[in-house]
């Protein structure tokens, strides 16, 4: 993920952004409709030198005074260039600090149990699976910041035909879910992990069984 330079996760119940910081070649976040609920998390994005693009719009963090949210966006990300689809000017960054609040990193609390990875599998799991509107939207969405920003297209084949779309979220969801299975292993002890090592061996079984019948037929 170091080297990552977009990343889109428009409509995907994220809640905490720790994890982007590790991206330090990150210039676009696409994050519109999820559940970031407070602007702490931007403390994640300060140490992002190339971030340019954020879309940040309908988060529960946007709160009720869209001018103090995009102030103290800005206050804190000076550098972007465009924030919701919407280019940053001079005049605004000087507003916004005067006008924009501070924001310290989030605490263990705000962040739920203080594990951003697993909060990022489970929401994964429990997300609703996206529409092909919602896929063509990400496309939309990139497209409308990087023409006025002189930026190159995306490929095509980021944004696969429908069919392949399909083909790509089973798969992705497939290694959700087992990277959120692979994570509550850790706070099992003993008895957990044999009850779960039980269940596995049944269900291979019966797996294994049902193969042979279909080989038989």
């Amino acid at each position: 993920m170091p080297s990552l330079e977009v990343i889109t996760l428009s409509v995907n119940s994220v809640s905490t952004l720790e994890p982007v910081s590790r991206c330090q070649q990150l210039s676009e976040l696409y994050l519109r409709r999820n559940h970031i609920a407070s602007l702490s998390e931007l403390s994640h994005l300060k140490g992002l030198p190339r971030l340019r693009v954020l879309w940040l719009a309908e988060n529960p963090c946007c709160g009720a005074d869209p001018h103090l949210y995009r102030m103290t966006v800005l206050r804190n990300l000076p550098n972007l260039q465009k924030l919701d689809n919407q280019a940053v000017t001079e005049e605004e960054l000087s507003r916004a600090l005067m006008e924009g609040e501070e924001v310290t990193a989030p605490s263990r609390e705000d962040t739920g149990n203080g594990r951003p990875e697993l909060s990022y599998a489970l929401s994964a799991m429990n997300a609703t699976a996206e529409t092909q509107g919602d896929a063509l939207s990400y496309s939309e969405e990139e497209a409308s910041i990087r023409g006025p920003l002189g930026l190159k297209p995306p490929a095509q084949d980021r944004f696969p035909s429908f069919p392949q779309r399909e083909a790509v979220s089973s798969h992705k969801n497939r290694n959700n879910v087992l990277t959120a299975i692979l994570l509550l292993l850790r706070d099992l002890d003993t008895e957990g992990l044999e009850a779960v090592h039980q269940t596995v061996v049944s269900r291979l079984q019966a797996l294994h069984r049902q193969e042979l019948q279909e080989d038989m037929e």
